[in-house]
C-alpha cells in the first residue's frame, strides 16, 4: 500500500512539473508539451498534480477540455 502511495505522489509531482514546464515554454516561445500528453498524465493518476499545476501556474485554465476533464 505504501508503494502505491509513493508512486501516486511521484506521479502527481511529475505532472505538476509538466504543467509548470509547459507554462514556462509557452512564455518563452519554445516547443510545448502536447495537450494530449498533459491530459493523459492527469487521467493516469496525476489529476491532483494537474489541478495544482493549473491553479498555481495559471495554465490551461481557460481551455474547456482541461477545466472540465482534469478535476
Amino acid at each position: 500500500m505504501k508503494i502505491l502511495m509513493y508512486c501516486l505522489l511521484a506521479l502527481n509531482v511529475g505532472v505538476w512539473l509538466m504543467y509548470g514546464i509547459d507554462k514556462w515554454k509557452a512564455k518563452s516561445g519554445r516547443w510545448r508539451i502536447p495537450e494530449k500528453v498533459l491530459l493523459l498524465a492527469a487521467f493516469a493518476g496525476g489529476s491532483v498534480g494537474a489541478l495544482a499545476g493549473m491553479m498555481m501556474f495559471r495554465h490551461k485554465t481557460k481551455k474547456a477540455k482541461f477545466v472540465i476533464s482534469v478535476p
